[in-house]
């Protein structure tokens, strides 16, 4: 069979020739890097040569051993300390990944829970949303919410979790750590636990609404593993502030409009029959 003109043929040809081109270049460039280093090895050896006749020269060509040997070893020291600094910036870097990721799943879980929370106007399911954003978003393990009573001039005890409501006592708006944090609307957080007195709270949020005291959510205790704020759980502070305090008179207004309506809708009732 004859390959005359055949394009398969001519082109595994050409692929062969060069295949065969690089190898051949290849092999010139390991004889030309013998030929360096055999004629580096002669040079050495004959520097040997000389020195064994000659104290100066041995002297010398020690000399440049020791300073060429000490200039390796700077090397070597310089090489170790770059890798130790490269390690330590991608150990760096992957502990902020995790808490970037940290960050983001936590404001991720807040968004959802601030939706639940608009996304009712039951005030018990309020209350149940709140406990759980304080449990899961910020580590609380006993903690409680207070309502204000403006006429009474008071917080008091509405829901909570890690004991019974009746263990939380109610609060003078203005008085203690509680009735002082609502009154000026400035969240309290105890950062050292171990200072805090006992009875006292670790975190007071006040919840507030155009000047207007809502109530707050106060923590005693928090989990275990759970052993200081992060600047997320400030800002988490503040954004449960808002949307509590929102969600909490919203359900609050709803029931007064229920009950009124449940009223006027009795009267009228009674009257027509």
């Amino acid at each position: 069979m004859s390959h005359e003109h055949d394009p398969e043929f001519e082109g595994r040809a050409e692929e062969f020739l060069t295949l065969f081109r690089k190898g051949a270049d290849f092999t010139k460039e390991l004889i030309a890097e013998n030929e360096r280093l055999r004629r580096q090895l002669a040079s050495i050896e004959h520097r040997q040569q000389v020195a064994a006749q000659s104290d100066d020269e041995w002297d010398k060509l020690r000399s440049e051993l020791l300073v060429r040997i000490q200039s390796l070893e700077d090397e070597k020291r310089d090489a170790l300390e770059r890798l130790q600094s490269v390690e330590l910036e991608n150990r760096q870097f992957a502990e902020r990944y995790l808490e970037v990721e940290e960050e983001n799943n936590n404001l991720a879980n807040l968004y959802i829970s601030s939706f639940q929370l608009h996304s009712t106007l039951n005030l018990a399911e309020v209350f149940k949303i709140i406990l759980e954003i304080v449990i899961n978003l910020i580590g609380g393990e006993r903690f409680a919410i207070y309502v204000a009573d403006e006429k009474a001039g008071s917080l008091e005890p509405v829901a909570s979790e890690g004991a019974p409501v009746d263990a939380f006592p109610t609060v003078l708006l203005g008085e203690g750590v509680i009735g002082g944090a609502v009154s000026t609307s400035e969240t309290f957080c105890q950062e050292d636990f171990s200072e805090a007195a006992d009875g006292q709270p670790i975190v007071c949020i006040p919840l507030q609404l155009e000047e207007r005291p809502i109530g707050a959510i106060v923590i005693h205790a928090l989990l275990q593993q759970k052993d200081g704020f992060t600047p997320l759980d400030h800002e988490l502070f503040t954004l449960l502030a808002g949307h509590a305090a929102t969600a909490i008179f919203a359900a609050q207004l709803h029931g007064q409009s229920e009950r009124k309506l449940n009223t006027i809708q009795g009267f009228i009732d009674l009257l027509t029959k």
